[in-house]
């Protein structure tokens, strides 16, 4: 059961993970939008410096660009394949892929191992308290072992927001990984890991013990048999539990991922906390929750279709 249970995971969170990328890309954009304005540009003023030598004069004094509009999901999916082609819609699809096979295969193999040995033989049941801490345990094994998958797949979904002279140009998630490397160190693999395993923790405990839990209530009291129907439902559910427990950490560990040196060679943040300080500083508390419309769009389709493949996918293998 257990290798079986890593197989299974595997295979519907790639299905999932690929099915629904083009809004993890979006979600990853919108999550970006603000974290850098323009340089003050110099315009005329209105005030008068003295001159001691005669009349007063105008001055230029800087003034802050206006704030950029706020664009929703659809604008920015819309923008995307005007300036960068319907195919951008899939950048960094084969980071997916890979972050999805190391780190979804391993949460939702290892969940079930911890949720089946903390399972009460005589009744088969195991409390929700369970559920959860077998969640949170699993979600930070996995997102250790996919973290350098995840911080490629962020770089190259947001390379298409740089000017053209500033973009990685990463060509597969191979490559980002080993410029990464090469011109970071391979530390840099691990870049924002604590907020990746602090989310994937939030996530894999809200996700998969709110998905099991819904389930069971459904079916004990008969709302559904066990079926399509209650397998959509009961994941959809937990899928909307998951995007809000999960979007400020998500935001955060965007940004860091994505950072790169100033002019001055100092890196924007030097950690979580500081990034979130400066993010609600400079665009105050409900930047967290950027991105959480594609966050939610994304995280409920994500989630049936992982769940939804899951159950297929373990009718399949029932006799293996």
């Amino acid at each position: 059961m257990g290798l079986k249970g890593f197989v299974e995971g595997g295979i519907a969170s790639i299905v999932a993970g690929c099915s629904t990328h083009p809004l993890d890309l979006i979600k990853v954009r919108m999550q970006l939008q603000g974290e850098s304005a323009p340089a003050p540009v110099l315009r005329p003023a209105l005030a008068f410096q003295p001159n001691f030598g005669g009349a007063a004069t105008a001055v230029n004094v800087p003034l802050p660009p206006p704030p950029p509009p706020k664009v929703g999901p659809v604008s920015v999916g819309i923008r995307i394949v005007k300036t960068e082609g319907v195919p951008a819609l899939f950048s960094g699809v084969s980071a997916t892929v890979l972050r999805q096979t190391l780190y979804s295969t391993t949460r939702m193999g290892l969940y079930e191992i911890l949720k089946n040995g903390w399972t009460d033989p005589e009744t088969k049941t195991i409390p929700l308290t369970k559920k959860i801490a077998a969640g949170l345990i699993a979600g930070g094994v996995g997102a250790a072992v996919g973290n350098p998958a995840d911080v490629a797949m962020v770089r190259m979904q947001a390379d298409g927001r740089l000017p053209a002279a500033q973009r990685r140009n990463y060509k597969s998630v191979v490559d980002a990984i080993g410029q990464m490397t090469r011109s970071e160190g391979v530390r840099s693999l691990w870049r924002g890991s604590s907020l990746t395993v602090n989310r994937a923790m939030i996530v894999t405990a809200s996700q998969l013990a709110s998905y099991d839990q819904i389930k069971e209530t459904i079916l004990e009291r008969g709302v559904m048999r066990d079926g399509l129907g209650t397998h959509v439902t009961a994941s959809f559910a937990a899928g909307f539990v998951a995007a809000v427990a999960s979007n400020p950490v998500d935001v955060i560990k965007t940004r860091v991922m994505n950072m790169k040196p100033g002019p001055d060679g100092e890196m924007p943040y030097k950690g979580a906390l500081d990034c979130a300080m400066k993010t609600v500083k400079a665009e105050g508390p409900f930047a967290l929750y950027k991105g959480f419309i594609p966050t939610i769009s994304r995280q409920g389709p994500f989630t049936v279709v992982l769940f939804v493949t899951l159950e297929q996918v373990r009718k399949l293998l029932k006799d293996f």
